[in-house]
């Protein structure tokens, strides 16, 4: 399959194309027909330039050859277009290091890609380059991915398994690190977290779209869906015990300690409240997300409604007020969680609206530790009516 890369900024949000988009390994983002949806992960797609089979270029050729000056003189262009013609050839894209949100925009194509078409002949290395990549970019600036993730994550059900399947894995190396576990065990464990809904991807996609609850075979699906997924992922070139006990067990390790229980069980039950937590905080077209408070208190407790160490090392490690949380502060201003702070109760605040209710022309970090700018109240996403300008918040954050 010969592939060239589009100009960046060649394509709109609503345009129905006329040719199939691509990630750079030819696998299929868009059919042709399809129109291009606002959503973040595409507008990082028309910045960056989406890849097109060679063939279908001649029609996109005489659509924008009267672009073709402009786009030459843009800044930051990853692939060089030297001739307008039809026999357009293929050229090696430059490295260019992506922002922190339209680095987890493609990360998040690379996962939908990779989670829905699982090929033998190339799994392993995709999904490892998927998993290292998240996790560089979490461990240089893990509150500013935090935000970003639980931000996103909580704005709209679309591609929910994809956004899912990257913050259980952001979350699952930080429990696991606040937890002092072993290089090897946080390996596997962030490996179940992206892996282990692997055999029922688009049918998590489906159910969040849905407005009523699961049909009994919905729920028939989602059955021993670990055990699947761990089947899936040996065919596809799994060997590690570890990871795929722990995909197995994810939904089966039942309350209590962690200490005397397997390895993989340990992991499994540290996973099953990960996954949970990260529901929480998603809507779906049925119901609304959670306030982050309120997701994070109830994955605290166990089924047994007790604390325990699963839960404890989860509030420890996003707080009480996750990154990219909302929150209403004491002397009466609305703003989100962009830093975790010294305890679980006081995290750093960005104010977004002031103590009118009108928005401030600029997020203005407050401190939590103070009694005026206190968290009065955790508030769930759709309570605030303002769009937010995430890259000023990223910055903030340390991601700037």
């Amino acid at each position: 399959m010969e592939l060239i890369q589009l100009p960046p900024h060649s394509l709109r949000v609503g345009q129905v194309l006329s040719f199939a988009l691509r990630d750079a390994e030819g696998h299929l983002l868009f059919a042709a027909g399809q129109p291009l949806p606002n959503t973040p992960q595409v507008q990082a797609l028309i910045a960056r330039g989406a890849w097109v089979q060679a063939h279908e270029t001649k029609e996109y050729q005489r659509a924008l050859a009267h672009k073709m000056d402009t786009l030459m003189h843009q800044g930051a262009v990853l692939a060089d277009i030297v001739k307008v013609q039809a026999d357009f050839r293929q050229e090696k894209a430059q490295k260019v290091e992506l922002g922190e949100q339209a680095a987890w925009a493609d990360l998040q194509m690379h996962a939908h890609s990779l989670l829905r078409e699982p090929r033998v002949e190339d799994f392993k290395p995709r999904f490892q380059q998927l998993h290292n990549e998240a996790l560089r970019r979490l461990l240089a600036k893990p509150d500013a991915v935090l935000m970003l993730l639980i931000f996103e994550t909580s704005q709209n059900f679309q591609s929910y398994s994809d956004r899912h399947a990257l913050l259980c894995l952001a979350l699952a190396e930080l429990c696991a690190r606040q937890l002092g576990w072993a290089d090897d065990w946080r390996l596997a464990l962030t490996q179940a977290a992206l892996s282990m809904n692997l055999s029922i991807t688009n049918q998590q996609d489906r159910l969040a779209a849905q407005t009523g609850q699961p049909s009994p075979a919905q729920q028939q699906e989602l059955v021993s869906h670990g055990d699947r997924s761990a089947a899936l992922l040996s065919k596809l070139g799994v060997r590690s015990e570890l990871w795929l006990q722990t995909v197995c067990l994810h939904h089966d390790a039942g309350p209590g300690a962690l200490a005397g229980r397997a390895p993989a069980e340990q992991l499994a039950r540290l996973l099953r409240r990960i996954d949970i937590f990260g529901a929480r905080l998603s809507p779906r077209r049925s119901r609304a997300a959670m306030a982050g408070a309120s997701a994070a208190r109830a994955v605290y407790l166990d089924e047994l409604k007790q604390p325990d160490e699963a839960g404890a090392a989860l509030i420890k490690t996003t707080g009480l007020y996750p990154p990219g949380s909302l929150v209403r502060l004491a002397n009466g201003e609305v703003g989100i969680v962009f830093k975790r702070g010294h305890s679980a109760t006081e995290p750093l605040v960005a104010a977004l609206l002031g103590k009118s209710g009108s928005p401030l022309s600029e997020p203005v970090p407050r401190d939590t530790r103070l009694a005026t700018q206190a968290i009065s109240a955790s508030l769930a996403p759709q309570e605030l009516k303002l769009h937010i300008n995430i890259e000023r918040l990223l910055k903030l954050a340390g991601a700037g």
